[in-house]
């Protein structure tokens, strides 16, 4: 069974979030966008993906970090997908829905954070608000050339 839960540390939030941030600012290949897949139901414009960072973790041989940002269009509700990947989560904007599995679903705001396991199916992704977007910070950790996503193409 899977627990999601929000964790109640924004200040180690806000560590991890100011680590990535760094590392993103010498980042070759910052700000890469990439589409992303909505559901058919919505009939809404694409979320944006854009590329933060992607580097090889040198203590863990094989691995690499990649971030990126998504931005859910208002109104959105993502497609079901999974990860081959550890992520970490964090709300940067408005007011998303999320669910992991058949685990009950639960509300994030802005400063909010979760964690995703590997191969987890993340059944719902769902920008709470009908007029503004919401912005994710997601934080990829895994093998060299695992598939973060198995929706959309966010890898270069």
């Amino acid at each position: 069974m899977l627990k999601t839960t929000k964790y109640p540390t924004p200040a180690i939030s806000r560590l991890i979030v100011s680590l990535i941030v760094s590392l993103v600012i010498s980042a070759p290949h910052y700000g890469a966008a990439y589409a992303h897949e909505v559901s058919p139901q919505s009939g809404l414009a694409k979320n944006q993906r854009t590329m933060l960072l992607q580097e090889a973790i040198g203590n863990i041989p094989g691995h690499e970090l990649t971030a990126i940002t998504v931005e859910l269009v208002p109104g959105n509700k993502s497609p079901a997908h999974s990860h081959e990947t550890f992520v970490f989560v964090y709300v940067l904007e408005g007011n998303v829905r999320s669910q992991l599995g058949d685990e009950e679903a639960i509300d994030y705001t802005a400063g909010d954070s979760w964690i995703e396991p590997p191969g987890v199916i993340h059944t719902l992704t769902e920008n709470l608000s009908a007029t503004k977007t919401a912005k994710l910070l997601a934080i990829f950790v895994g093998k060299k050339g695992a598939r973060l996503t198995t929706s959309g193409t966010i890898r270069q």
